[in-house]
């Protein structure tokens, strides 16, 4: 096994990776599940990992699980497992052993990948017959159409001229991240949570564009949603919070 060299990434999340953790939402256990089912069993690499969500549910299925960030404050966040192995490591060069992976996933994750040299990286560390899946979830919807437009014009609007390149895949479902390998057909999964108000703020906060934006104009466009929403959404109350999963499947 080759040792990864340093990682050069742009680093949207190292600042806000308490919040991403604490925030951000949970794949449904059925995505997991259904990885598993359409792949062999071994080893899963779980790219980009960020705080290790997807990794401890894959954990439930696969032998050995190794989560990989380049952001060493995900990592440090992330979610201890007896069968998650997480490292340091870009997805580009992980330090992976050749053929030593029977699942290769990337949630939320791909759009940031230096794309040529990932792929090169798939075909080196994963064995034939490996399933290759990428997943994204999409543009929120709250429940409450006064909350989601409010929401919604903040994301285009506000945080949408700070939003960093690549954004434009998850917002087009992955539709021109291409996987150079026989597709398979994936499942039909949305990803769901029950949030107050506080927490849908506290996952908008988590957005690379709002780190951006409160670092170039302050708190004062998220102060002004926050207050916003709070006389559409009662204290306390708990909406359903709903994530579009685009998911796209190939066999190595």
């Amino acid at each position: 096994m080759t040792a990864p060299t340093a990682p050069t990434f742009a680093d949207h999340f190292s600042s806000v990776a308490k919040g991403y953790a604490a925030y951000r939402p949970t794949y449904p256990p059925a995505l997991a599940a259904a990885l598993a089912e359409r792949s062999p069993r071994g080893t899963a690499w779980d790219v980009g990992c960020g705080n290790g969500q997807l990794s401890v549910d894959l954990a439930e299925h696969f032998d050995h699980v190794i989560a990989t960030d380049p952001a060493k404050a995900q990592i440090d966040a992330a979610v201890p497992h007896p069968r998650v192995e997480y490292r340091v490591a870009s997805a580009e060069d992980s330090g992976l052993a050749d053929r030593s992976v029977e699942l290769v996933v990337a949630a939320q994750a791909a759009h940031w990948f230096q794309w040529d040299r990932w792929i090169t990286e798939v075909e080196r560390v994963a064995v034939p017959g490996a399933l290759i899946a990428l997943v994204s979830y999409g543009i929120v919807i709250i429940e409450g159409d006064a909350a989601n437009a409010l929401v919604e014009r903040y994301y285009h609007d506000e945080a949408g001229p700070f939003w960093p390149k690549g954004r434009e895949h998850v917002e087009n479902g992955y539709r021109d991240l291409v996987l150079p390998w026989p597709a398979i057909e994936p499942p039909v999964l949305e990803m769901t949570a029950r949030w107050t108000r506080d927490e849908l703020l506290g996952y908008v906060n988590t957005w690379s564009a709002t780190a951006k934006l409160t670092q170039i104009k302050g708190d004062a466009p998220v102060r002004a949603l926050t207050d916003a929403l709070a006389a559409v959404w009662p204290d306390g109350e708990i909406r359903t919070v709903t994530w579009p999963l685009a998911i796209h499947l190939a066999r190595r």
